[in-house]
């Protein structure tokens, strides 16, 4: 068995997962920085990784060995073949499709500011949605969900996703003017790159009702000033910032 190793940001790795499985992909793991996926015998693939042999075993039984729960207090993410005991509210989660499997410092941001901000009954935009782990976590607050996505294909793993946590979400296709017409929200989470946030800063305050929040990560600390600046001008009021990292999470009101 070999694995494929590629390294760079969750925005630029997601959209290659799919590719990955139409060219023969056993499985998929996201890693902090990089993902691996797992192939028979190496291919001539043009995406910049690197190919390392692995020892011949059972290499899902490995994988799924290997997956660890991902802590996000109050939130637990777990694999589907995951058990778990204690207090935390857990995700179940199928890894590999679609990018959000809380291994992530971002998703773990994001998780962990919703637990702060979400009231019960708020309607929460989840942009970005992925493999809907941040929609999903805002129902199991309480929160009325619609995810959105620019990537028709992780759509039906986040409705899947849904269905195994048993939660109401409904995904959309399409990114921030796909929403629109379904709010005004109470909260907006976002886990996207520093430039997307700087370019949406005025549609993120025609989305929130007023009094509203946005929960902006997938930033790098090198790139929050953009961010700070952005939002700043486009009238928000900074509630809060967490880090993780090198990643930064950044609250604003409305």
């Amino acid at each position: 068995m070999w694995v494929y190793r590629l390294k760079g940001t969750p925005w630029e790795l997601e959209p290659l997962i799919p590719e990955l499985f139409d060219r023969g992909a056993r499985g998929v793991w996201e890693r902090e920085g990089e993902v691996w996926a797992y192939f028979p015998a190496p291919l001539d693939l043009p995406y910049g990784g690197v190919w390392e042999e692995v020892p011949e075993e059972d290499w899902l039984a490995a994988w799924r060995r290997d997956l660890k729960p991902a802590l996000a207090p109050p939130f637990v993410v777990l694999a589907p073949w995951h058990t778990w005991e204690g207090p935390e509210v857990p995700l179940v989660i199928e890894p590999g499709m679609a990018f959000g499997t809380g291994h992530h410092e971002t998703t773990r941001l994001a998780l962990k500011a919703l637990a702060r901000h979400l009231r019960p009954g708020d309607r929460v935009l989840d942009l970005g949605t992925g493999s809907g782990v941040l929609a999903i976590a805002a129902a199991k607050l309480g929160g009325e969900a619609l995810g959105v996505d620019i990537d028709p294909l992780v759509l039906p793993q986040a409705e899947a996703n849904a269905r195994r946590n048993g939660v109401q979400v409904r995904f959309l296709e399409g990114s921030l003017e796909a929403a629109l017409p379904f709010g005004p929200f109470g909260l907006l989470v976002a886990n996207l790159f520093a430039e997307l946030h700087e370019a949406f800063a005025p549609r993120y305050r025609e989305a929130l009702a007023p009094g509203g929040k946005a929960l902006l990560t997938g930033i790098l600390q090198e790139k929050a000033p953009l961010v700070r600046r952005a939002m700043e001008e486009a009238g928000f009021l900074p509630l809060e910032e967490a880090a993780e990292g090198e990643w930064v999470l950044l609250a604003y009101g409305r």
